[in-house]
Parts: C-alpha cells; sequence; structure tokens
C-alpha cells in the first residue's frame, strides 16, 4: 500500500504555529507520497454520545463524520497536529478522537483492524519551555495508538506563543526535516497497570 498521510489541524486559529510546524515537516515527504489536510475547526463534529450499553453506532452519512472517517480509513499515517491546550490535546481533536470509539463499535467497519499497524504521528507546539509538560499529549496520542495496535511515530515538538514564533525554533524546525524519515515501532501503554 502507498503511503498516505492524513494531517488533521487541532487548532481553533488557522496558520498557526503548529500548522506551521506540521507543514515544515510534510515538505520533506517524497513526492509520490499523498498527503490530506483536514481543519478540525472547519469539521466540526458533534459530542460523541456514548451508546455502547444501549444500541449499535451506526456508519455516519453525508457530514462532517463520515467526512473524516472516510479519509481515517484511507490513511496510511495519521498526523495529529493539536497545539497544546492546558497540558493535553485541543478540544477539537479530542471531540474526534471520542468518535473513535463509536467507529470501533460501528458494526461492519472493522476500525480497529483496518487502523492496525498504521501509524499515529503527533506535531505541537507549546509555550512553556520545559518539554515535559507536553507528556499528557504524547500520552493520549501514544495510548490511543496502543489500543489500536498502531505504530507510534512520536511527537513533533516545537516551541512559540505568539503567531509565527515557531519560526524562531531552529531546533523544532531542524527535527520537522527528518521528522517523518524514521520507521515507528508499534505503540506500548506508557503505563502499565502493575
Amino acid at each position: 500500500m502507498d503511503r498516505n498521510f492524513l494531517f488533521l489541524l487541532g487548532s481553533s486559529r488557522s496558520d498557526g504555529n503548529t500548522e506551521f510546524l506540521a507543514r515544515s515537516a510534510a515538505e520533506q515527504l517524497p513526492a509520490g507520497v499523498g498527503q490530506r489536510w483536514l481543519s478540525l475547526a472547519e469539521l466540526a463534529l458533534p459530542d460523541f454520545e456514548d451508546l455502547r450499553h444501549d444500541a449499535d453506532h451506526v456508519r455516519p452519512t453525508g457530514d462532517n463524520a463520515a467526512l473524516l472517517l472516510d479519509a481515517t480509513l484511507a490513511a496510511t499515517d495519521i498526523v495529529i497536529a493539536s497545539p497544546l491546550y492546558w497540558y493535553s490535546v485541543s478540544t477539537s481533536v479530542k471531540r474526534y478522537l471520542d468518535h473513535w470509539a463509536g467507529w470501533l463499535r460501528t458494526p461492519d467497519l472493522d476500525f480497529k483492524a483496518t487502523l492496525a499497524r498504521r501509524t499515529l504521528w503527533g506535531v505541537t507546539v507549546l509555550a512553556d519551555p520545559e518539554p515535559t509538560v507536553a507528556d499528557p499529549l504524547i500520552g493520549t496520542l501514544n495510548n490511543s495508538a496502543a489500543y489500536l495496535g498502531m505504530r507510534f511515530g512520536g511527537v513533533l515538538l516545537g516551541n512559540g506563543s505568539k503567531p509565527g514564533d515557531v519560526r524562531n525554533d531552529t531546533e523544532a524546525l531542524t527535527r520537522a526535516k527528518t521528522f517523518f524519515d524514521r520507521d515507528a515501532p508499534l505503540a506500548r501503554y506508557l503505563h502499565q497497570a502493575s
């Protein structure tokens, strides 16, 4: 299967620092690699309704959820580009990931089997100079990948607060040049019960 990247932009601001860093990394992908860019702010999803004990979920049709589901299933590599909001992913990214729970329980969809061995990546920009404040965001993405048997490519971290600040983070821009070059290992849960 040819590689096909889905970039999901999770910022409420277009052309922000996180998007710039994600696009800087994507510029390094070979010409034949597919790229699809979707803004979760422009494709608003309703709050997720958990039906698992009441009824089966049905495959969404003709709306933003259907578009995002189809794009997710078609991707070999899913890149969550979310600014660090209160130490985790943005609301729009969290809502998208919540919908995975419904897609997992949709008859005849095989969501988990389809995503298994595909790769989940993250890109984020944070205002704090201490990168460990992004650990909850990294944990969210890594553990989501582990649950589905996906590979986890890690998270490309940048630093900035005001629009355009990440352009001054030369270390992040250097890391962006090779971020998608490596083979990602299968994700493992960050915290195992003892």
